[in-house]
């Protein structure tokens, strides 16, 4: 098992001047953020423009990973795959493609992304759109010997009222997310807030995790007594502000990472355990974000064997 991060948090900062700083600071792997532009939308980043990767382009990453002795574990676009409108559906399709085809060339085993959701139609329509749009990534990531993988993140900012916006997370939905072809990105941040056990949720499904991410969670279940389960319902000015729980680096927060890790190994899982740097406590500024990456490796590295 190798400790990486997905570059992300450092949306400025370009793909050299990150491999350099991890492989200084300890990191062993890169999950590498690969959205088109997208303006200011937080938590993305385009550290590789997979749309447009010239033959040249792909060599001199390739370089740079092997200068720093670093593993690109992922190519990382996390955006809504059922999306209402067809014309943003069919770009956001297509972008993973993209993504597939990049990987390939690169040497990279996986693109991540999310199932997504149409708030305008059920949980059941939706799963039966997701199986005609997934069908013909997942037979072109096989073909080029790519995994396509889906985080679990429950995107309760995509759905007009807090519910979920991305349908890949629980354990029944990943079980018929296996059966179109694609794997988990494994996060046990999710499944905390949602009242789901990280660690019983992730043993019988290791093997179907080629990549895994690490990102803590900061519970205030006090404040759950007032606005509920879904979170806050009047003034909600931002969409992704439930108002009972935050984001953490790990080892700020409450996941048991010594038996998150224990049961990854048990399971044989030897892939990336990748730190997604979503804290608001470390956050706002680069000094921060790299301090809030240090303390992530503090945490987990002494769990790993070397």
């Amino acid at each position: 098992m190798k400790l990486g991060f997905l570059t992300a948090c450092l949306p400025a900062r370009p793909l050299a001047e990150i491999a350099e700083w991890a492989a200084a600071h300890g990191y062993e792997a890169l999950e590498v953020a690969a959205w088109p532009d997208l303006g200011d939308r937080p938590f993305t980043a385009t550290h590789l423009d997979v749309a447009n990767l010239s033959e040249r382009a792909a060599d001199e990453t390739r370089t740079l990973f092997d200068r720093y002795g670093l593993t690109l574990s992922s190519l990382a676009f996390y955006d809504n795959n059922l999306h209402p409108d067809p014309d943003e559906r069919k770009a956001i399709n297509e972008h993973v493609l993209a993504c597939v085809e990049a990987a390939a060339r690169l040497g990279c085993p996986t693109v991540g992304t999310f199932v997504g959701r149409h708030p305008g139609r059920t949980v059941a329509e939706n799963l039966e759109d997701a199986e005609q749009v997934f069908a013909p990534l997942v037979d072109r990531a096989g073909e080029l010997g790519v995994k396509l993988i889906v985080e679990n993140c429950v995107m309760e900012g995509w759905h007009p009222d807090g519910y979920p916006g991305n349908l890949a997370y629980s354990p029944e939905l990943w079980e018929w997310m296996f059966s179109l072809g694609l794997y988990l990105n494994y996060d046990p941040s999710h499944l905390m807030w949602m009242g789901i056990d990280p660690v019983t949720a992730l043993r019988p499904y290791v093997e179907k995790i080629p990549h895994a991410q690490a990102k803590d969670i900061q519970l205030f279940p006090e404040r759950r007594h007032r606005y509920g389960w879904p979170g806050k319902a009047i003034g909600r000015t931002d969409p992704f502000d439930v108002g009972w729980w935050r984001y953490r680096v790990p080892g700020l927060g409450e996941v048991d990472w010594r038996a998150v890790v224990d049961t990854l190994y048990e399971g044989g899982f030897d892939g990336v355990l990748s730190v997604e740097h979503e804290d608001p406590v470390w956050g706002g500024t680069e000094d921060k974000v790299r301090t809030g990456l240090e303390v992530a490796h503090r945490t987990l590295r002494p769990l790993l064997i070397a």
